[in-house]
Formats: C-alpha cells, structure tokens, sequence
C-alpha cells in the first residue's frame, strides 16, 4: 500500500488510478463531542440483555441491546463523518477513582479514530481482547500480530508525554504490579501508564488491533472462532487455506486524563485509572466492532482514494457526501447512560463490577468474573457517591484540559513519538483456537457490509508537525501489512 500525505481533493483525484491497483488506506473521524451513546450494552456478547460492564459506542443510531447489519443500515443519523457509514464501534468505558475517598468519576472520550486497510466481506462483527482478564500479556510490553508461534499482544496503551524519556512503568517490572514496557518504544507498554500522559492534544491513548483471516465455515456469528491471524512469509501476509483476508482494523481511543491531573500524585508507583469491568491493570482493553457500511460507498473508497491521514472525509466523490450531523446521540435502556450522575461521581462500578488488580483487591492475576448480564441498571450501587465533608468534589479540570478537543488544531511543538513498527500480523495456518484463547480474540460476522478500515488516530495538529507525527505512527502499521497476499 502506498503511504502519502495528499494535499488537497485535486491531488487525491490524481492519485485515484493509482490507488485503485494499491493497497490503500483512510482515516475515519467522528463528528461532535463524546460518543454517540453510553450505556451497559454489547449486542455482540450479551445480545438482547444488559451487559456486565458500561460502554462508550460510537456510529449509527441504530444501535441497541439486539442488532444487524441491517438495523445499522437503517440508522437516522450517525457520528461517522461518512454519511454512509453506520456502523458501531464500541470500547469499555474509563473511570477515574479518587485516591481520596475512592469515588468513581467517569473519563470523557477526548477523540477516536479508526484506520480502514481494505475491504470487508458483509456482515462483520468482531470483538478483540479478554473482558475477565487481569494477567499481564505473555508477550510482554510490546506487540505481536502476527502468528509465528508467540503470543499475540493486539492491545497497548501509548502516552504521549513532555518528557520523551522518563519510563511509564517500574524498570524490569514483571506485569504483576505494574504494567511492561515495549521494548522498542518509551511511549508504549502493556498495561495504565504510571505517569501522566500529557502529551498536547494527545492524552492516553488505548491501542486496539482486530484479527484480519476469516473463516467462512464458521459463519457470521461464532464470534470465538471464526477470525484468526495472519502467517507471514516475506513481505506477504498469509490466512489459511479456504479463509479469506479481510481488513485490518485498528482503533485508537484517546481518554481526556488531563482533566484529573491535579487529582493524583504522578509518582511512577501507582495510577488511578479503571476500566468499566473492574480492571484496575488495563490488560483487559477490549474493543467490538459492527458493520454497517453502505457497500458501494466503502468500495467507492478503497478502489479510488488514498487519503491516508488527512481523512477519509477528504476523498473526491463519495456516495452519500459527508455526514455535518455533529449531533448523533441517542439514550439507551441503561439509566447509568444519563450523564448527569456521572459529574457528582459514583461509588460503585455501572453493573457492580468490583475494582481488582494492582493492589486493589481480589486477583492480582488471572481471570475474575464479571456480573451476570441482564441486571437492573438501576442497581442502588450504582448510586452516586454519597457527599460528605471530607469526600473529594468532583475534579475540577484546568482551563485547557475543559475545552473541548477540535480535530484539526496545531500540533505541539512537542510530541511523544509514534510507536516504533511492530513486525506484521500473521495468522496461524491452523484453525483457531475455541473460546477465549491466549490471543484474547472473539469474533462474529452478522452485518450486510463490505468494509476498508483504518483504525484512524485523530489528528490534533498543523499540517507539518500533523503529518510527520501520524506518518511515522502509520508506517509502522502498514509496513506490517504491506504487500498481504490475495
């Protein structure tokens, strides 16, 4: 695939020839502030019920306790700015706990991005990484996508920071206790930094790679075996025989920290960051996907635009224009999805997971069992944090961290460098593993829609300082999937 920043709508109709015979690759962004909606729902895990953990989900309103592809389809409006895009995409949310008095105070998504390499076949829904894990990553810090006989490690965190130098974890540190460092990168690690991440424009980010072999025999909806990862030979990326290639998908969530800088120590030794399903290491980061693309619309864009990371939204000619919706919100059935508690802070977890890992109680490592799904959202610990005279208020967050975050702004002079290329995805020759396997992949296929992700990091900067930031991340992520086999 050709990697190029293109200047302007012209140069990207010059280069549409060209980029219909290479492998291409786009930047998706979200229109407005936040997500679409919130709320303890997974219509692929926990389809008709109440999930076990709260989640931020992004795209078309059609989403909901049960849905396809063809729901999605019928979406009055969605957050992509593709108006034709309405698919779902969802991530566990992250909450804050208070060093004080241990009040939970929800995290605003600061943006996401996702990057689109190639097409989809119809239907897809996938879910990457292990909700119930607390066990640090058998591959260490750093990340695996390719099957070669060592563990996949689809999931990091990278923090972008003033200090380029100082190390987000302990030195040597095992996992048990604090998170890995990737080996090839200071910015990146397995596992909630233990410093701030205060990178301008660029606060935490939760990194998040899909499995891109399909297993047609499996079908649509076993989600636990039916995708799996390349082999690779060469420069070629291999899926087994009879499976087919599908895109790589890449998520990168970047959570609004900044607005809690002043509400904990930032002393290398601890950090005050959960995800919604309890887990206070972060290894459990998981992330589910849903299609809903209009398949000509996506087509349209893989065989005639290569917009790389100025955005797909810049693309000459698209089916269906852009979506200047920039307000796409809808309610769902779960009461905790009203935001207004979520200011005053809660004492318990949406769902009553308990906070475990790291020295908060219950496992260190291992597994732990979440909630059963279906529960009252209105459970009563799921109350807000009752006030008292010594209880922390609600964080009050500087000037700049308040202001909502535009996707086209100057980019610091300071930038914490993209992590450095990882080796290509690869698939195991082998069917996959059933269940929740060491790679920590779940995926199902339901949706009627052709799909070419990129997993897109949002863009906070300039033109110069933008491009040679993102060029340098996105390298990496297509040197890896350059020249994949057919």
């Amino acid at each position: 695939m050709r990697f190029s920043t293109l200047a302007s709508a012209a140069s990207l109709a010059a280069g549409a020839s060209a980029a219909a015979n290479e492998r291409t690759f786009a930047v998706l962004r979200f229109n407005g502030d936040g997500f679409m909606t919130e709320g303890r729902l997974d219509p692929i895990v926990n389809p008709g019920t109440l999930s076990t953990h709260h989640h931020g989900i992004m795209g078309g309103s059609g989403f909901g306790k049960t849905v396809n592809g063809e729901d999605l389809l019928k979406s009055k409006c969605t957050s992509a700015k593709i108006a034709n895009d309405k698919s779902n995409y969802w991530v566990p949310s992250l909450w804050f706990q208070s060093p004080t008095n241990g009040t939970l105070y929800k995290v605003p998504l600061f943006y996401m991005n996702v990057y689109y390499f190639c097409g989809f076949p119809p239907g897809l829904k996938m879910v990457i990484g292990d909700a119930a894990t607390r066990d640090a990553p058998k591959f260490g810090g750093g990340t695996n996508l390719i099957n070669n006989g060592k563990p996949i490690q689809p999931i990091q965190f990278t923090c972008p920071r003033s200090d380029n130098n100082a190390p987000l974890y302990p030195t040597n540190s095992d996992g048990s206790k604090a998170g890995m460092q990737d080996p090839n990168n200071k910015g990146v690690g397995a596992g909630f930094p233990m410093v701030e991440c205060d990178g301008y424009a660029s606060p935490l980010r939760q990194d998040i790679h899909f499995p891109s072999c399909y297993n047609p025999k499996a079908g649509l909806n076993d989600y636990k075996n039916n995708m799996a990862w390349p082999t690779q030979e060469g420069w070629k990326q291999n899926c087994p025989e009879g499976w087919t290639h599908v895109p790589h998908i890449f998520f990168e969530v970047y959570w609004n920290t900044p607005l809690f800088v002043n509400e904990w120590s930032h002393d290398g030794t601890s950090q005050p960051f959960v995800f919604s399903n309890g887990d206070a290491t972060g290894y459990s980061s998981h992330g589910d996907f849903l299609a809903g693309w209009d398949v000509n619309t996506l087509q349209t864009i893989i065989d005639t635009c290569n917009a790389g990371d100025i955005g797909m939204d810049k693309c000459p000619n698209i089916p269906g224009g852009l979506n200047t919706d920039n307000d796409c919100h809808i309610t769902v059935e779960d009461s905790i999805a009203n935001t207004r508690v979520m200011k005053q802070g809660l004492s318990v977890l949406p769902g009553g997971n308990k906070i475990t890992g790291w020295g908060k109680g219950g496992v260190t490592g291992g597994s732990v069992s979440s909630p059963a799904s279906g529960g009252d959202s209105s459970d009563d610990s799921e109350a807000p944090a009752a006030s008292s005279n010594t209880g922390a208020a609600a964080p009050s967050p500087s000037p700049a961290a308040n202001k909502p975050f535009k996707q086209a702004v100057a980019q610091p002079e300071k930038v914490a460098p993209a992590p450095q290329p990882t080796q290509p995805a690869v698939v195991d020759n082998k069917s996959p593993a059933e269940g929740t396997d060491a790679n920590g992949m779940k995926t199902v296929w339901d949706v009627v829609t052709v799909t070419d992700y990129t997993t897109v990091a949002a863009e906070p900067t300039g033109a110069a300082k933008r491009d040679e930031h993102v060029h340098d991340h996105m390298a990496r992520h297509i040197n890896r999937r350059n020249r994949r086999s057919e």
